[in-house]
């Protein structure tokens, strides 16, 4: 499945905002970054990185290293816990999404591989 793919997915199923998505399969495939590296490798702003990291951290799909930095939690289980909170947000009954787990299942090799270097 290639990148715009799962951008998609996740905005469309989980209702992530383009740049959220951007900066969860960046962080996802490359393992904990700082927002300052975020901002480089997206050519976004730190401050745009910062808070959408932590925007992220919200809705289910990050956790914090420490101040400085983000990380993804493991996609099999973020891509669910992020659809099941949008389900709460938007008053959605959770159910059983095959998109949300096939994105969870596309990203567990590249996470997986980022953090046994």
């Amino acid at each position: 499945m290639d990148s715009s793919k799962l951008e998609n997915d996740l905005i469309s199923e989980i209702k992530l905002t383009p740049i959220q998505a951007k900066i969860f399969l960046l962080v996802t495939w490359y393992g904990k970054m700082s927002a300052i590296q975020i901002a480089e490798k997206l050519k976004i702003s730190s401050t745009t990185a910062e808070k959408t990291a932590t925007d992220l951290m919200t809705l289910g799909g990050f956790i914090d290293i420490s101040e400085t930095e983000f990380e993804a939690m493991h996609p099999r289980f973020t891509a669910v816990n992020m659809y099941r909170k949008m389900c709460e947000r938007e008053h959605i009954e959770f159910k059983r999404n095959k998109i949300v787990d096939s994105i969870g299942v596309v990203l567990e090799q590249a996470y997986d591989d980022a953090r046994t270097k």
